[in-house]
Order: C-alpha cells, then structure tokens, then sequence
C-alpha cells in the first residue's frame, strides 16, 4: 500500500470517528464486572445482545456468572444457561476453555491484571473458541485496556467510507487516529455498532454521510 494510500486511510478513518462521535457522543456500553464481560464477550458470538442479556440473568440465578464458577460447573448446568444464545454447547465449552485459562494458566482474574497487554492478548488468542475481536472485547471491556475491536460492523462501515486497508490491518489504523485511552476505544467502537444498527442493517445507504467519505 502506498503512503497516499495509507494517509488517505487514516484520515477517513478520523472523519468516520469525528461524525460518529458528534452524532452520539457519550453513551453507556458494556456494563459489568470483568467476570461478566468474558462471559459475555464468549455468549455474544452468533446472536443478539438480547439473547445474551437472557442467559446472563440466568448465569447469575445459577451462581455460575463467575470465571471460577463456571470453572468448577458441571457442562451440562452451563449449557442450560446459555440454551438461549445459540450453539450453547459449543459456547459451554469455549467458556470452560476460558476459565481454565485464568485460573489455571493465569492464576485468576487479579494476576491477569498485571500482564501486559501484548502478552494478555496473545495468552488469549491461544484459547479455544477466541478470535481477535473476542479477545480485544475481553482486553477493552473487561480489562480497561488500550485494545481496539473490529467487528463486521467496524469493516463494513470502513468499507463505506472507501477505506481500502485489509480488515486485519483495520484495528492499528484505528488505533493510530484515536488517543490512546480504553474509554476512547470503547466508546468509538460503541458509536460504530449503533450507527451501523441504524443505518447499515435497514441498508438506508441513501443520504448516510459515511458513504459520502467514498467520493
């Protein structure tokens, strides 16, 4: 890629970050302890937040809404929980894969705490069932992290916005534009979901000023 292509790159993705954050500016995203988030951050994969929201309230009538709980769980107690998101047994195991990392590999939430972020992030990559964008959901949300996600949303809207970089090169050119704060992160990353929920999922592509950036 060339340097006029990487430079036209970045500054559409700092135009993408400025609109979105003039349209939204702050909201709340993402509550929870970090036990929460990395249970979510598994459950999320292939449903909607609402199914997921579901099985959490269900985690947490159980006692099982916890790394260690659902360390000691019995599988099949765990894929009751989680019936509702979809694939709930293959998300039962991904969160025993999980959980074996942090307690066992880890030694548990507040020692994960101190491993620096590179590190963390690839201890995570190694896990069964955890992919970038689960592992950057763990490392932002759950743990305060400077850590971009990119999620479909983030390449379909750079990709509106005729950002030309490949979708693994997409989380440093994010990276590069926005100050280097956990909060900055989660909030672009939360303005890009709900625009994208509102514009690209009813496909309103007609008069969206993303789309105006590809000229």
């Amino acid at each position: 890629m060339s340097a006029s292509s990487s430079g036209n790159n970045a500054a559409k993705a700092e135009k993408i970050v400025g609109i979105l954050e003039g349209r939204f500016g702050e909201i709340p995203w993402w509550p929870g302890d970090t036990d929460e988030v990395m249970i979510g951050s598994i459950l999320t994969q292939q449903t909607r937040w609402e199914n997921v929201v579901r099985a959490l309230a269900l985690l947490k009538e159980r006692g099982l809404c916890s790394m260690s709980a659902i360390y000691t769980a019995d599988p099949q107690e765990i894929e009751e929980a989680v019936r509702c998101t979809g694939f709930y047994r293959i998300k039962a195991r991904r969160l025993k894969a999980l959980a074996a990392f942090v307690t066992d590999t880890s030694g548990g939430i507040d020692l994960m705490a101190g491993i620096p972020t590179p590190t963390l992030r690839a201890g995570l990559l190694g896990v069964h069932g955890i992919g970038e964008e689960t592992a950057d959901s763990i490392l932002c949300y759950g743990f305060s992290r400077p850590s971009f996600v990119v999620d479909a949303y983030t390449e379909r809207i750079a990709r509106c916005a005729g950002i030309t970089t490949p979708r693994s090169a997409l989380k440093p050119l994010f990276e590069s534009v926005l100050e280097e704060d956990s909060h900055v992160y989660h909030q672009t990353h939360a303005h890009i979901v709900e625009y994208a929920k509102g514009w690209c999922t009813k496909k309103r592509c007609e008069g969206c000023r993303i789309m105006a950036l590809n000229g």
